[in-house]
């Protein structure tokens, strides 16, 4: 009851209450006029405002969505061993947290932008009331009006709203502000502000800008360089260029000034900063810690394919998604790979003279300079750098370069003219014309056991050109196919020490083609041999009997599963007529050398996402209880084979041994002097158009094709021997000591049998020696296929024969009665009785 009453107290004294404050109201209305006009200007201000948030505020952006807010970032490319290579960027972007930041920093921008940050709440009333003054006082001209804005203002406007200039933005942009404070606190409000402001030089963020100004990390910045940076947010397309470098020191040294009068700094520090250089950077230091062009674009266009390429495609986009990328790049391989090949490259092009500009320029559209810096050409090759022609006079010329530089240019070729881009290399006070090859090839190293490539180079420079060579380039294998023939043979009955003949082989195709007959190269031949001579001495002949006698479906079907590529059962692709690219056949070589596995080529190893999850895996193998807290006591986990078993391992094993053979004593013996167990298979097309080699050791397939992109002749000196292999010897050579040494190890399954090399006979009173042209050697071969024990039947019908005439003859010192006795111990059948001679 006490409840009821005191509740109906508290009822009758609001309703008391309120019936005399309305009655005050009306009777103010009718007698007082400043109450009606007050109340007037209250219902105005109530109803603009009722109609300016149904027009503006009604459909601005949740700024709760600043809580989940993912800025676009750059996807970073890591190295095999971690170390960060590349970037992917249309802007420059790096995201800290606000912690990372130096407080000296944060008061920079502090000073400059908003003093009274930490205790307004969105809006500074002194600020705005000044910018509306100016706004008012430049109507009409072209000034657009500045300040105004507060920090989180400018979050507002870079994050949620746009650049667009009217007032209707500035009411969004406050009403937003207000939400923002509600939402935000100030330490998240500043590192969204230090993360997102553009500050010049395509950079966002205070990071970006540091590196883009000054090369250096914010950590890193001094006092002068931070007051800079703190002055960009007013017209950073202005302060960063040189010619206005004085209005840039006024404007910082204000900051100093501002700073110190906020006791941010003592004004000695002040005046110290300010005797100081704005100290700019004109060009940053390399962002690639190795020269890798043609592997990073291969690596970009694989992230485009298995994601996207823009911020708005999707989420994890390659230019906003903020991937981290690990590659299995190799910086020290890849530096040795360009290396190889440029000078392959060279070596090949020899005295040929000048082959012409890189590319041209419309001298008379003007700017040349902002045209060659849109080209995007340069070289990375002995200081040589990229120019154009700016002047030529008869025996006189100039070179100009993409920052507006020009210099004397000599060694001048007789076709130059002005518009022509160019290499050059410095000359004292000038340039010389320098000569880039006019042939060009492909280069790849991958790890057999894995599949990973290791490096990859496309061409001379990736900045002449993103044609990749080593990936898009289709040209004839030749000879390289030659393994995977003889390796067909070996799944269909042969060994290593099996007869062919190298005799001329025709074959009827029908009334309108007629007879094909294939021929050795430098033509001959003749007799038989056997198949490890035949592909230690790249016998054209012997290859297509192998081929025609194993059935040619069944050796586009072996070439086709080690992806080479596919191609119909005709007898000329036996000899490498079919194309393909340096990647693919480095890879079926990689099966080879990985007893059968066929693993697919990678580049990428995995992919994490922003927040370090892990969005993709080249190697999607499952490890059952590798991550269990505890070992419980069982088997230790294993990990499948990777790849596809796509031959026999002991046939791959056979053809890997015969392969060591070619370098030993064939046509890859180039690559000997390495003292390194290696195999390997030289190929030369018909033309000469291309010449390869690929082979390696156990730890590293390497491969290498030299030719024109438009294939001619490349003259008939040129063979893979002598032009690719020491491209791949090169290679090896610099990186000797990474590779193990260890030999290749033979599958279960193989037996190793001393044979005659040139005969194939098993021999059992000798053994293999250290020279390379040893007659007696090790040779492999699967269970019951090795020569017999016993003397073969062409041998014992021999020895027979001799050992009849010897009989027949005898000795004429010891008369007939030596002779018939002779006889009687030897008697002709001797021979055929005990089965063979011992």
């Amino acid at each position: 009851m006490a409840e009821t009453s005191t509740f109906e107290n508290l009822s009758y004294r609001i309703r008391r209450d309120a019936s005399g404050v309305w009655a005050w109201c009306k009777n103010s209305w009718r007698e007082k006029r400043w109450f009606r006009w007050g109340a007037v200007a209250l219902g105005i201000f109530l109803a603009l405002w009722l109609v300016l948030w149904i027009i503006l505020a009604r459909n601005l952006p949740d700024a709760e969505t600043l809580l989940d807010y993912e800025p676009p970032l750059p996807t970073v490319v890591r190295g095999i061993e971690g170390d960060i290579v590349h970037s992917y960027a249309r802007e420059r972007r790096v995201q800290l947290q606000y912690s990372d930041f130096p407080q000296t920093l944060i008061e920079a921008y502090l000073a400059a932008e908003d003093k009274t940050f930490f205790s307004h709440g969105g809006i500074d009333a002194g600020g705005l009331a000044g910018a509306v003054i100016d706004y008012v006082s430049k109507l009409g001209s072209d000034e657009r009006a500045v300040g105004g804005s507060t920090i989180t203002q400018q979050v507002a406007k870079n994050i949620l709203l746009t650049n667009e200039y009217s007032v209707t933005r500035k009411l969004k942009e406050m009403m937003l502000a207000r939400r923002i404070e509600g939402v935000l606190t100030k330490q998240q409000i500043l590192e969204l502000y230090l993360n997102e402001i553009p500050l010049g030089r395509r950079s966002f963020g205070v990071q970006a800008a540091s590196r883009a100004y000054f090369d250096k990390d914010v950590g890193d910045l001094e006092l002068h360089e931070m007051a800079f940076l703190a002055i960009l947010p007013k017209a950073p397309e202005v302060y960063g260029r040189a010619k206005n470098a004085e209005s840039a020191l006024t404007r910082r040294n204000f900051v100093l000034g501002q700073m110190a009068e906020n006791e941010f700094i003592t004004a000695a520090e002040a005046d110290a900063a300010k005797a100081l250089p704005l100290g700019l950077v004109t060009q940053r230091s390399r962002t690639r810690s190795v020269d890798a062009g043609y592997f990073l674009e291969e690596v970009r266009r694989e992230l485009i394919g298995q994601f996207c390429e823009a911020a708005d495609d999707c989420k994890n986009s390659v230019y906003g998604g903020g991937l981290w990328v690990r590659t299995s790049l190799d910086p020290e391989m890849q530096d040795a790979a360009r290396n190889a090949l440029r000078r392959g490259m060279v070596r090949y092009h020899g005295n040929r003279g000048w082959g012409g500009p890189i590319a041209t320029i419309d001298m008379d559209a003007g700017n040349w300079s902002g045209q060659l810096a849109s080209s995007f050409l340069g070289i990375n090759y002995e200081g040589w750098r990229v120019g154009v022609v700016t002047e030529r006079e008869g025996g006189s010329a100039k070179i100009g370069f993409s920052d507006g530089e020009e210099a004397p240019l000599t060694n001048l070729p007789n076709a130059l003219k002005a518009g022509d881009v160019i290499a050059v290399e410095q000359s004292g006070n000038s340039f010389r014309v320098r000569t880039l090859p006019g042939v060009s090839g492909g280069f790849v190293a991958q790890d057999p056991q894995t599949g990973r490539v290791l490096a990859m180079q496309g061409g001379f420079d990736s900045r002449l050109g993103s044609f990749n060579r080593a990936t898009q380039a289709n040209r004839q294998p030749g000879s390289t196919i030659k393994p995977f023939v003889y390796a067909t043979g070996l799944d269909n009955g042969m060994t290593p020490a099996s007869e062919i003949p190298d005799q001329t082989y025709c074959y009827y195709q029908g009334s309108r083609l007629g007879e094909k007959c294939f021929r050795n190269s430098g033509g001959g031949g003749g007799g038989l041999h056997t198949m490890r001579w035949g592909l230690e001495q790249s016998r054209n002949l012997m290859t297509v009997h192998i081929a025609m006698e194993s059935g040619m479906p069944k050796v586009v079907d072996m070439i086709e599963n080690v992806g080479i590529g596919s191609y119909e059962p005709y007898p000329a692709f036996a000899l490498g007529a079919g194309e393909t690219t340096v990647m693919k056949m480095v890879s079926a070589y990689s099966a080879l050398a990985n007893h059968g596995r066929l693993n697919q080529p990678t580049v990428i190893d995995y992919v994490q996402d922003r927040r370090g999850k892990v969005i993709y895996r080249a190697d999607k193998r499952a490890c059952n209880g590798c991550n269990m807290p505890e070992w419980d006591g069982g088997a230790m986990p294993r990990i499948a084979p990777g790849g596809e078993q796509a031959l026999d391992a002991r046939t791959a094993f056979q053809t890997v041994h015969m392969l060591e053979g070619v370098v030993k004593r064939g046509t890859g013996t180039a690559l000997r002097s390495l003292g390194l167990p290696m195999f390997g298979k030289t190929g030369t097309t018909t033309g000469p158009k291309d010449v390869w080699f690929v082979g390696g050791t156990p730890d590293v397939i390497a491969g290498a094709y030299i030719g024109y992109d438009t294939p001619r002749n490349l003259g008939g000196y040129a063979q893979g021997g002598t032009v690719a292999a020491p491209i791949v010897r090169q290679f090896f050579s610099e990186t000797k000591e990474r590779m193990s040494g260890d030999p290749f190890v033979a599958p279960a399954g193989v037996r190793m049998v001393r044979v005659d090399r040139i005969s194939g006979k098993r021999v059992f009173d000798a053994w293999p020696g250290s020279d390379p042209k040893a007659s007696v050697i090790w040779e492999a071969f699967k269970p019951d296929t090795e020569p017999p024990r016993i003397t073969r039947r062409d041998e014992i019908e021999s020895k027979r024969k001799e050992i009849i005439a010897l009989i027949k003859q005898g000795s004429a010192a010891q008369g007939e009665q030596a002779t018939a006795s002779s006889r009687e111990e030897a008697p002709e059948d001797f021979v055929e009785d005990q089965g063979g001679i011992y």
